[in-house]
């Protein structure tokens, strides 16, 4: 059994940005998916629940859940290419949702999605709507699948990646266009990323996962000033500084454990450069809290000035 979670506890606000950072194979895509109910066999949940809105969407109906992903719970997936159904238009892709979770006519569907490729940038929405997945690059498929998350204004949606197959210019746009959801509808966003910088763009707390677990959580300001896991530390110590750059990168040696032999103890253990005996002898190690707004799983913590 691969344990890709290992007890996560998120809370995502309404009206904010969470960033949700980590090495790739750290949990963050199956984080997504179990939220959504869309782990594919024979992944699945063994123990806990989705709270939404006063409901666990793990105890809800297929059908009922059908209702509420889509309409009220979005998802922009890492590779909008292959998200896309290569036997469909990117038009009859757009209006399916519209037509599923709202009484609008096929003709007023169709407006709707001229108008959402309008928004979103895409020249010419009338005959690109026409076209198939592999007519356009991956840049336009990009932009399609973020507004067909976006075509019904859910109150969560959950960003998987989005910036990171696309140029700067496309990146900035999409960043811009994440923003204005949130301020002008007061939506929720996941923002599930590897690229830190992003992060510190457009969201107000990060949590850092690692091996299937959060190991480090709070306000964006305190997390990329202060960060106290070893493990968040090592991150921003092998990014390059604008601001500093003769400093050398300092990569993390060694690599993430084997998540179907998990430890009892800390996972970071064997890679990390301040284990004390503590680490060495106790349990996998909770979440505590090292300032206001800030957590993070760790025995030594790394102490700031």
């Amino acid at each position: 059994m691969v344990k890709a979670l290992n007890g996560v506890n998120l809370t995502v606000r309404r009206g904010e940005v969470l960033g949700l950072v980590g090495e790739s194979g750290a949990g963050k895509t199956v984080t997504a998916l179990s939220v959504l109910r869309l782990l594919p066999y024979p992944g699945k949940v063994v123990a806990g629940g989705v709270f939404y809105d006063g409901q666990d969407l793990l105890s809800l109906s297929e059908e009922r859940m059908r209702q509420v992903r889509g309409r009220e719970l979005a998802v922009v997936f890492q590779d909008a290419m292959a998200a896309l159904t290569p036997t469909l238009t990117l038009g009859e892709q757009m209006e399916e949702s519209l037509l599923v979770h709202s009484s609008t006519s096929r003709k007023q569907a169709r407006a709707v999605a001229e108008e959402l490729c309008r928004e979103i940038g895409l020249p010419d929405p009338h005959n690109i709507l026409g076209l198939y997945p592999f007519q356009i690059s991956g840049g336009m498929a990009q932009r399609v699948a973020l507004a067909m998350a976006l075509a019904l204004r859910p109150r969560l949606l959950i960003a998987d990646e989005p910036t990171s197959n696309v140029d700067v210019t496309l990146q900035a746009d999409i960043l811009d266009r994440l923003r204005r959801l949130q301020h002008q509808q007061d939506a929720s966003i996941l923002l599930i990323t590897h690229n830190m910088g992003v992060v510190a763009q457009v969201a107000q707390r990060v949590a850092v996962m690692y091996a299937g677990a959060i190991v480090e959580q709070g306000d964006t300001v305190s997390i990329f000033r202060r960060p106290s896991h070893p493990y968040t530390w090592g991150l921003f110590q092998a990014l390059p500084r604008l601001d500093n750059p003769d400093v050398a990168l300092r990569p993390m040696p060694g690599v993430p454990p084997d998540l179907m032999n998990l430890p009892d103890r800390c996972p970071f253990l064997p890679r990390c450069a301040k284990a004390t005996t503590t680490c060495r002898t106790s349990p996998k190690p909770p979440l505590g809290q090292v300032e206001a707004g800030h957590w993070a799983a760790c025995y030594n913590p790394v102490q700031h000035d």
